[in-house]
Formats: C-alpha cells, sequence, structure tokens
C-alpha cells in the first residue's frame, strides 16, 4: 500500500538538491510539506493534511541523518595540503599516447614537490602536472590528439583513516560540501587513504576553508 511516507521518501530521493537540503538542515519541513503536498495528494488521488506531511518528512530526515552517521564513522586527519600551479591535460588514448607518457616521469621531483598524476580512462588519458611542465608535455604529445586543456589549477589533499575504502557515503560527504560552497572539480584522485580534488585556483580558498570544517568537525 502506497503511503505519503513513501511518497515523500520518492520524491524527495530523486531531487538532488531538496535532498541536500534536508541533510544540511536548511530546509523549513513545513515549507517542504506546502511544496509536495500537491504532488503527494495527486498521487494518492485524495486530499492530505499538512501535518501530517511535515511528519512523514520529519521522520524521513531522521532515517537521513542517522544513515549519515552510520555510514560516515571515519576518522579524518587534520591536515589539508595545498599544490599550487597545476595543469590538466587530456588526450586521447592510443598505443602512441600509452608509449610516451614514459616520457614525463623524468621530468618531476617529488622530493622537490612537484607534482604528476596519469589517470587512464577507456578511452582518454588525463595528465596533472606541475604547470611549469606544461610546454614539455607539449612537446611530447605534439602528435597526440589533446582533448582539453586546463591551467591555474590547485589541488587540495585531504587524508583519511585506512578504513576509507570500505566506508560508503565518504566520497559524497566530501563532494557534497564542496558542491555547497559552488566550487567546481575538475578532478577527483584517490589512493587508499588520501582524496585529492583538483579545483581552480580561484577557488582554493573557498574549498580549503570547506574541507577544514570537515576536519575540526571531526576533532573529539
Amino acid at each position: 500500500m502506497v503511503t505519503i511516507s513513501h511518497i515523500v521518501r520518492d520524491i524527495v530521493s530523486k531531487k538532488p538538491l531538496i535532498y541536500e537540503g534536508l541533510m544540511e538542515g536548511i530546509i523549513s519541513h513545513a515549507a517542504l510539506a506546502e511544496y509536495l503536498q500537491p504532488e503527494i495528494e495527486k498521487e494518492l488521488g485524495t486530499e492530505v493534511n499538512l501535518p501530517a506531511i511535515v511528519m512523514a518528512i520529519r521522520r524521513y530526515n531522521e532515517t537521513l541523518t542517522d544513515q549519515m552517521r552510520k555510514d560516515t564513522k571515519f576518522k579524518l586527519n587534520s591536515e589539508i595540503i595545498m599544490k599550487t600551479g597545476l595543469a590538466d591535460i587530456t588526450i586521447l588514448k592510443s598505443p602512441s599516447s600509452m608509449e610516451k607518457l614514459k616520457q614525463l616521469y623524468p621530468l618531476v621531483n617529488y622530493e622537490r614537490g612537484d607534482t604528476l598524476n596519469i589517470i587512464h580512462g577507456n578511452y582518454e588519458i588525463t595528465i596533472v602536472i606541475s604547470e611549469k611542465f606544461l610546454q614539455k608535455v607539449r612537446d611530447v604529445m605534439v602528435d597526440e590528439k589533446i582533448i582539453n586543456m586546463e591551467t591555474s589549477l590547485v589541488s587540495l589533499s585531504i587524508s583519511f583513516s585506512s578504513d576509507f575504502m570500505h566506508t560508503p557515503g565518504i566520497l559524497a560527504l566530501v563532494t557534497r560540501k564542496l558542491a555547497w560552497e559552488s566550487i567546481n572539480v575538475y578532478e577527483n584522485i584517490s589512493t587508499l587513504t588520501e582524496l585529492i580534488y583538483l579545483i581552480n585556483s580561484k577557488d582554493s580558498g573557498r574549498a580549503y576553508r570547506a574541507l577544514q570544517e570537515l576536519v575540526d568537525k571531526d576533532k573529539p
């Protein structure tokens, strides 16, 4: 039997902005009930009073909050590392481009703080590298098809406890935090205990503060 609670859950789960607003606690349950009332009444084929919808929303919101607490029991390390002056180059994947990637590794010195991340997709390869090496990358990939290139980028890396890979919801939590700040993410790179976001330099301050809020929230 279809109930008000079922309909509320179905509608909210299909509307990301409403879902996120509930999670952030910035949506009035009463206002949301008025917004959902016509759709709920249409689905049920009868009039529905607002208090019943408000109660259904409140119960669903409690479920979301409890689930979020359960799914994000992880520990953040306090350090957020920012690297500036990065470029993001996407090229068409081919046997020749794969072979040429070998020429990029000798360019960088990780001990000096240089950056080189190579991400393989099914049909494309993305190279994240210190911007000072951009011309050398172009020279190496001179005969390859460059699909897109972004410069003036910054990486922000945040560390997690070792159970990061086996804990649902962490990627969503961090990405949602940046999305609420209207920060566009160019690349997302993860390892066993590290999550790296590549963003435009103009957003670096706001992004750093947003991630720091997550770290501070996790402190005892």
